[in-house]
């Protein structure tokens, strides 16, 4: 199995980065004051899915007292939902079933039929803003008016494309990214269970290429696993994951800021002869810069205190030399050359180009 599915949270206390929609659940569950319907929205792989789950089990869970929140993960109801097999659990794909019609057969009318199982039946509907306008007007009045029994918990990335009728009728959640420092604890604990050292900066690694997405980090910390070694080093985690260039990014900069163009497009050229992806390069760039225009206007966060000493010092000797104005023009031009790189027939000239401009700009004329 693999790890994200593996190490799903089975309880409310597990799941981390959503503190605050955690405890408002928690009490209304406690409180024995459940919504009809609930909107949880936010990017992928913060816990949508996670959390309808647990609330579905929690509402539903034959060991739970009142003034409890979590479920027991004992009795037959939570097993069945562990397992998959929970019959009053209706998960639906919003983006296969988009037409009025499945929401007819699949939700209204399934809706009127009392649960065979729990006390509650519970709809999750997962990216519901692929519903149609016609399917999103049939389930309107089931929304505002649902049976005593029924719970609906809709799912989106993208919130700006539902009707607000739809969600004025919704109890409604934003998830938030999760800091760096988070998901390396997590991970942590993982690789804890899993009986397997990991070298700490490949797991700060990880954490920063998934951009607080817990998700993608478990994904790309089960990738590691496949290497079979009890202890991975940078060295071997580099064959799944690129380290950061943060020599070679120190370097270019270092060109750059000095307008010396020709040794800046020289090290281009070196480095995808040395076989550097130079997406992910241009990744690692934007970062760093960010990172020193953070240093800069003295708004560090702590993620970026989960960085090596080596790249601190390189950073913060940097942001002292560096003009503000500067490194807020070399980030909008690296910005625009991420998305140029992809669609150009030789792989070097869109950030040749960007060398170019950045030096050229600052030229006295």
């Amino acid at each position: 199995m693999v790890i994200y599915r593996k190490y799903r949270p089975k309880t409310f206390k597990e799941v981390i980065g959503q503190e605050n929609i955690v405890q408002i659940l928690e009490n209304e569950i406690k409180s024995d004051k459940v919504a009809h319907a609930y909107l949880f929205t936010g990017p992928r792989g913060l816990g949508k899915t996670t959390l309808s789950r647990l609330m579905a089990k929690a509402v539903n869970c034959l060991n739970r007292k009142n003034g409890e929140s979590e479920p027991c993960n004992k009795c037959d109801h939570c097993q069945s939902i562990n397992n998959n097999r929970f019959i009053d659990l209706i998960e639906l794909d919003a983006a296969s079933q988009t037409g009025v019609d499945n929401v007819r057969e699949n939700i209204i009318a399934y809706s009127r039929i009392p649960p065979a199982q729990g006390k509650y039946k519970v709809f999750v509907i997962d990216e519901c803003h692929m519903l149609s306008l016609s399917a999103f007007n049939a389930l309107l009045k089931i929304l505002e008016e649902p049976p005593k029994y029924v719970i609906f918990i809709l799912a989106t990335t993208e919130i700006h494309k539902l009707p607000e009728t739809i969600i004025s009728r919704c109890q409604r959640f934003d998830f938030n990214k999760v800091s760096m420092e988070k998901i390396v604890q997590r991970m942590e604990t993982i690789m804890k269970q899993e009986k397997i050292k990991v070298d700490k900066k490949v797991l700060q690694n990880i954490a920063s290429r998934s951009e607080g997405c817990v998700r993608d980090a478990e994904s790309l910390l089960g990738q590691l696993m496949f290497l079979n070694d009890k202890n991975i080093t940078e060295k071997e985690a580099s064959l799944i994951l690129p380290l950061a260039q943060t020599d070679a990014i120190v370097k270019f900069l270092q060109f750059i800021f000095k307008k010396d163009k020709t040794e800046a497009v020289k090290l281009i050229n070196e480095l995808l002869e040395q076989g550097i992806n130079l997406d992910q390069f241009v990744v690692d760039l934007i970062e760093f810069l960010r990172k020193i225009m953070l240093i800069k206007i003295k708004a560090v966060n702590k993620d970026y205190w989960l960085q090596d000493e080596n790249f601190q010092k390189k950073a913060d000797e940097m942001a002292g030399k560096t003009e503000l104005k500067t490194l807020i023009s070399a980030l909008d031009v690296f910005i625009k050359t991420k998305i140029q790189l992809g669609y150009s027939e030789i792989p070097q000239l869109p950030l040749e180009l960007a060398v170019l401009k950045i030096c050229e700009e600052a030229q006295p004329k």
